[in-house]
């Protein structure tokens, strides 16, 4: 017996899945749990927690309240079972509290795993929602089915202390080129927070489309958000109200909305909607290609920044996170001085509104202030203007089009998708590393990585799916997991053991052959 109980209190230390600790007894060590993003750390316990179906989802602490409905709402429909979520602490079921260690910081939590009880202990909601995010990961794959499934629905026993590399883990997407309803929009986002990702961008204007209804220039939907790539027409944006409804589901998912219009090229949907935005006066027609670079607003008009003025004054009122995007990429027919002079009216105004400037890296070369961030898109991995502002001391949100950009193509023979910034397999959009990839641009100045995903060719569901899964869950796992686990060998394999997930979800996902998916 002494023997034995020995043997049971030395641990076992694994460096699994990549150099981050993993500890286990001797007597209990099966195979860590396949989790994307990986943890920060990850200790194998003895025993198993079955979730019956008597169970109730405890929540002591408020913030958590959010994160305890996500869970109930996911699991309900799986497992048929009620799963309340009360205030009166009992001994079994799942339990969301308060009380986390100091250094799981702002977003960090801590899971526990018993045969009696799973605890997530956090600090906020948003640490809550991350745990929740494990939690899924760490149930049975058909726990996100849609209808009734066979159980027993059990969690391997584990201790779980867990926070992010960076604070911001974003996702795009491009509703301007085909525009995609509040629902398709929702689903996209209710996939972004089984991945922790807490961002995501909605960029809803271009030169195709104006997608959102402000209410002082009512042409701009009426007219510029009327038709998009390949010339379909009919009511393809969202009123206010729905825009409303689409941040507070974001919102219910632990994750803020960043409104995009992007400006002051990129415009031409506005310039067709009201011809007092173009120089000559004349109303631009409608376009329904792909061509960039050609428009631009009338840089010395007074009533460019009325109009600017108006827009950032209602979308800021309707939009509770604290960033405005403001584009500011690829405008090619603005001269540099007209481009400055824009930089200079504009940015006061998102500022006057009580918004922080996000833009594509262009315009953190007009500016000063160390509170814009500008997303890096470029292909290079040297920009002098961002790798300037980085030593001013702007944070950098990461998003190199030549790794994380899910429009592109996986190889030559993909359907969907453009080639212009190189072909992106699974492992090229993993292969890099977002703190040491640009010259000058160190850890301490990245602020995070966005995988955008724009839609020229992607028309459905479907499309953005395809495009989407994998790459979509490697990005989450560059902007959360630790630099130490970085090691294809070691990922592709828990990337691969998503697969069941997915398809429990729906979601039609591109068997890449780099991957052993598990089936």
């Amino acid at each position: 017996m002494a023997r034995h109980r020995a043997k049971s209190a030395l641990a076992a230390v694994l460096i699994a899945a990549s150099g981050v600790l993993v500890t286990g007894t001797a007597d209990a060590a099966p195979p860590p749990p396949q989790l994307v993003p990986h943890p920060a750390q990850l200790t194998a316990r003895p025993g198993v927690f079955t979730l019956s179906p008597s169970a109730k989802i405890q929540v002591t602490t408020r913030h958590a309240a959010a994160p305890a409905e996500l869970l109930a709402d996911t699991l309900r429909p799986s497992t048929g079972f009620r799963l309340p979520v009360t205030d009166r602490l009992g001994h079994t079921g799942i339990v969301f509290a308060g009380g986390a260690d100091r250094k799981v910081g702002p977003e960090g939590y801590q899971l526990d795993v018993t045969p009696r009880q799973v605890v997530i202990r956090a600090n906020t909601a948003a640490g809550h929602f991350n745990g929740v995010a494990t939690l899924r990961q760490l149930l049975p794959a058909k726990a996100e089915a849609k209808r009734k499934q066979p159980g027993p629905w059990q969690v391997r026993g584990a201790s779980i202390t867990d926070f992010p590399r960076y604070h911001h883990r974003g996702a795009m997407l491009d509703v301007s080129r085909h525009f995609f309803t509040t629902d398709q929009v929702k689903r996209y986002v209710d996939q972004l927070a089984t991945f922790k990702v807490n961002y995501f961008h909605l960029h809803l204007s271009d030169d195709q489309g104006w997608r959102l209804e402000i209410k002082s220039w009512p042409e701009l939907t009426k007219i510029g958000g009327s038709t998009e790539v390949g010339g379909r027409t009919g009511r393809l944006y969202y009123t206010q109200q729905q825009y409303k409804d689409l941040v507070a589901h974001a919102a219910s998912r632990g994750i803020t909305v960043i409104p995009e219009f992007d400006m002051p090229g990129h415009t031409n949907a506005a310039q067709a909607s009201y011809a007092e935005l173009n120089c000559d006066g004349q109303k631009r027609p409608l376009y329904t290609g792909i061509e960039v670079g050609f428009s631009s607003l009338c840089i010395n008009n007074d009533v460019t920044y009325r109009f600017v003025e108006d827009v950032v004054r209602e979308v800021s009122a309707i939009t509770p996170g604290p960033y405005f995007h403001l584009g500011g990429d690829e405008a090619h027919s603005t001269s540099d001085a007209d481009y400055q002079t824009f930089m200079d009216r504009a940015l006061p105004i998102v500022k006057k509104y009580g918004k922080t400037t996000v833009g594509w890296h262009e315009f953190v070369k007009t500016t000063t202030d160390t509170s814009v961030v500008p997303q890096f898109w470029g292909t290079k991995t040297t920009n002098a203007d961002v790798a300037a502002a980085a030593q001013r001391g702007n944070k950098v949100l990461m998003s190199p089009a030549n790794r994380v950009y899910l429009d592109m193509k996986y190889d030559k023979n993909t359907a969907l998708g453009l080639s212009w910034a190189g072909y992106i397999e699974v492992k090229d959009a993993y292969s890099w590393n977002p703190g040491a990839y640009l010259d000058g641009v160190g850890e301490a100045s990245v602020r995070g990585v966005e995988a955008p995903l724009w839609t020229e060719t992607l028309r459905t569901t479907a499309d953005v799916e395809h495009m989407a899964f994998p790459r979509l869950p490697v990005a989450a796992e560059l902007g959360w997991a630790p630099a130490s686990v970085h090691d294809w060998e070691r990922f592709a394999p828990r990337l691969g053991a998503q697969a069941p997930r997915w398809e429990a979800m729906g979601i039609g996902y591109y068997a890449s052959p780099q991957v052993p998916w598990r089936k």
